[in-house]
C-alpha cells in the first residue's frame, strides 16, 4: 500500500509550496520593476525630463528592499526546509538572480543620472542606435523573465544567442559617437555621457544574459556560464 502523508506533513507540504511560490512571484515583480527602470531611464534621455529621471533615480530604493527581502526568505527556506533536487536549484538560481536584477537597476540608474547631466547641455540628436540597443535589452529581459516564468530552458537559450548582438551593436554605435568627437572635439561634452549610457545597456545586456544561464541551470541541472548552450532535441 502507497504510503500516505501524515496531516502535518501535508500541510507542511502545503506550506512549503506556498513558500516557493510566493519567492517565484517576487522575483516576477522585481524583474518588472527593472525592465520598468529601464524604460522610464531612456524615455528621460530622450524627452529630457529631469523629473522622470529623478523619479527612476528614487525608485531604486525600492528594488534594493526587494534585494533584501529574496535574499532573507532564501536563507530562511535553505535553513528550514533543506530543499533537495529542483527546490533546491530554484532556490539558489534565485539567490542568483535577484543580484542581477539589483545590478539592473543600478545600471538604469545610471542612465537617469546621465539623462540629467546631458538635460544641462546643449542638444545632441540621440542617435537612433542607441533606442535601438535599449530595444534590445529590454526585449531580451521580457524573454529572460518569461523563460523563467514559463521554466522554459530553450527560450531561456536563445536569450544567451541573441546577446552577441547586443555587444555587436554597442561596438558600433560607441565607434559612430566616438567618430562625432574626432569630427568635432567641442561635441565631447554631449558624447562621453552618451557612450557611459552605451556601457551600461550593454552591462545590463550581460546581466540578463546571467539571468537565462540561471534559468537554464533551474531547469537542466546545468551550468552554462562560459559554455556554449544549445536548444534540446524536439
Amino acid at each position: 500500500m502507497a504510503d500516505r502523508q501524515t496531516p502535518s506533513a501535508a500541510h507542511t507540504s502545503r506550506e512549503f509550496e506556498q513558500e516557493l511560490s510566493t519567492l517565484r512571484d517576487l522575483l516576477l515583480a522585481m524583474g518588472a520593476n527593472a525592465e520598468q527602470q529601464i524604460s522610464q531611464a531612456m524615455r528621460a534621455l530622450t524627452e529630457q525630463d529631469d523629473a522622470l529621471a529623478s523619479a527612476v533615480i528614487k525608485a531604486d530604493d525600492a528594488i534594493d528592499r526587494a534585494e533584501l527581502d529574496i535574499d532573507e526568505r532564501c536563507q530562511i527556506i535553505l535553513a528550514t526546509r533543506q530543499p533537495v533536487a529542483s527546490d533546491l536549484r530554484f532556490v539558489l538560481m534565485s539567490m542568483k538572480f535577484v543580484n542581477d536584477l539589483e545590478r539592473i537597476g543600478d545600471l538604469a540608474v545610471g542612465i537617469a543620472k546621465r539623462s540629467l547631466e546631458l538635460s544641462r547641455l546643449p542638444s545632441f540628436k540621440l542617435h537612433g542606435s542607441l533606442h535601438q540597443l535599449a530595444g534590445m535589452v529590454q526585449a531580451n529581459l521580457r524573454a529572460a523573465l518569461d523563460s523563467f516564468m514559463a521554466k522554459d530552458a530553450d527560450r531561456a537559450a536563445a536569450v544567451i544567442s541573441a546577446d552577441v548582438e547586443v555587444d555587436r551593436l554597442n561596438a558600433t554605435l560607441f565607434a559612430e559617437l566616438i567618430a562625432h568627437v574626432v569630427a568635432d572635439p567641442a561635441n565631447v561634452t554631449r558624447v562621453l555621457p552618451l557612450t557611459s549610457v552605451c556601457r551600461y545597456l550593454e552591462r545590463i545586456g550581460d546581466h540578463v544574459k546571467n539571468l537565462a544561464e540561471h534559468v537554464v541551470y533551474m531547469v537542466r541541472a546545468r551550468d552554462v556560464r562560459h559554455r556554449s548552450v544549445r536548444p534540446s532535441a524536439s
